[in-house]
């Protein structure tokens, strides 16, 4: 599985997919089917900003497949959101949601724009647009989007407004939407209260001692931010995280609490008197015993998987690692526990929230991070078992599992 230079990041999952496909010796046309995206739409985005010019922008949405039930994923605004990023991650939304064995196939939607550019007016009207120009391809039982990286519960608000006004009063069309408007309680801190309970849980296998375990984590975002917390609060110590704006290491372990009511004061972690500057590349390749990517994708590549020196990474954002990477690292003795396992707490309470707006009943927080805690394990466990019973790594695992459970959704179906 080497990377070439010629390979988008949607051929890169695919050398994944393909590496599992093989092992499960998929016929070519079942391999073909599973690979490709069922359905993509590419749209403009004209939106009037506050100066009263227009600026048009690209979006697109991407239902990669719907074998074992709506599509799910969220709509992310960056622009490097472009049509070839937005098919990788709904593909790999497809092998997550079938790994954690819940009732949804995989989506994605992107617009490429910089939504720190904006004002909340302008994103309200782009928001808008964009769900008028899907609206034909969402719904609560076609595809559901949620939130992403530079999309929040407000952006979901305003998604769920601009279709019910099509459709009525639809509170299940998004998930990750304020919980005044129907949203689950427990969903802001799901994916990164899903990185911790994986942590928790990996230490027991792997013998890592977590009472004062070094911690880095790159991002201090949503995820990475509640991962931090959660972790820091188990008694690990966080040597360094960083952000959009630079980066903070203290090897005596940062004050979590008081970096993040700093983060929401100022907007940003940089000045923060609590630990010197680091840089995000630097961050990757510090002394540690678990590294916790929650950025963007594609941080951990050939050219710097050799002086990784965490014993163990969980990749809470998508796709950090390349597949040169991966095999360098895995090659070299670390355990990689791979994103569709590691990130998959936002899209387990994202099921949640859908089904308690589908039976108009809210559920207490207590029983939310309980089935969370309860989903993600066993998936975890299923995980561990296949990959020390069969001599593969974790990822090889996770993607096998997904894969096989999709393949024969498709095949009862009788689709080949």
């Amino acid at each position: 599985m080497l990377k070439t230079p010629e390979l988008s990041i949607f051929d890169e999952v695919n050398l994944f997919f393909d590496d599992a496909a093989d092992r499960l010796d998929l016929n070519d046309g079942l391999r073909e089917m599973l690979k490709r995206p069922w359905r993509e739409l590419l749209v403009q985005v004209p939106v009037r900003m506050d100066s009263g010019q227009v600026q048009v922008f690209s979006g697109s949405r991407v239902q990669h497949n719907a074998a074992r039930g709506p599509y799910k994923g969220g709509v992310r605004y960056h622009p490097q959101a472009d049509i070839d990023e937005v098919r990788a991650l709904a593909s790999l939304m497809t092998w997550k949601t079938a790994l954690v064995d819940i009732p949804y196939g995989g989506a994605k939607g992107g617009v490429q724009v910089d939504p720190r550019l904006l004002s909340m007016s302008e994103l309200n009207r782009l928001t808008r647009r964009y769900t008028q120009n899907i609206e034909h391809l969402i719904g609560p039982n076609r595809d559901i989007p949620a939130p992403d990286m530079g999309t929040n519960a407000q952006t979901m608000a305003w998604m769920m407004d601009a279709y019910g006004q099509l459709h009525g009063h639809t509170p299940a069309i998004v998930t990750g939407k304020p919980v005044e408007m129907g949203g689950s309680l427990g969903r802001e801190s799901a994916t990164g209260r899903g990185v911790a309970y994986l942590l928790q849980e990996a230490a027991k296998d792997l013998g890592l001692n977590t009472d004062g375990a070094k911690i880095a984590v790159q991002g201090f975002g949503n995820v990475g931010s509640w991962a931090a917390r959660l972790i820091h609060d188990n008694g690990c110590r966080i040597i360094a995280v960083s952000s959009i704006d630079g980066g903070l290491h203290n090897a005596a372990g940062l004050d979590i609490a008081r970096l993040q009511r700093y983060q929401e004061q100022t907007g940003g972690i940089q000045g923060f008197d609590g630990g010197g500057p680091i840089s995000n590349r630097d961050l990757l390749e510090l002394e540690c015993d678990v590294l916790i990517p929650a950025a963007i994708d594609n941080v951990i590549t050939e050219d710097n998987a050799n002086k990784i020196k965490a014993h163990v990474i969980l990749e809470a954002a998508n796709h950090p690692i390349t597949p040169e990477a991966d095999r360098i690292l895995s090659g070299g003795g670390v355990t990689i526990l791979p994103d569709i396992l590691v990130n998959a707490g936002g899209v387990i309470v994202s099921y949640f929230e859908w089904t308690q707006n589908l039976q108009e009943f809210r559920w207490e927080e207590s029983r939310v991070n309980q089935e969370l805690k309860k989903t993600i394990l066993k998936a975890y466990h299923e995980v561990w078992t296949r990959s020390t019973k069969q001599k593969i790594t974790h990822r090889q695992a996770s993607f096998e599992i997904g894969v096989q459970r999709v393949a024969r959704a498709v095949e009862l179906r009788g689709f080949v």
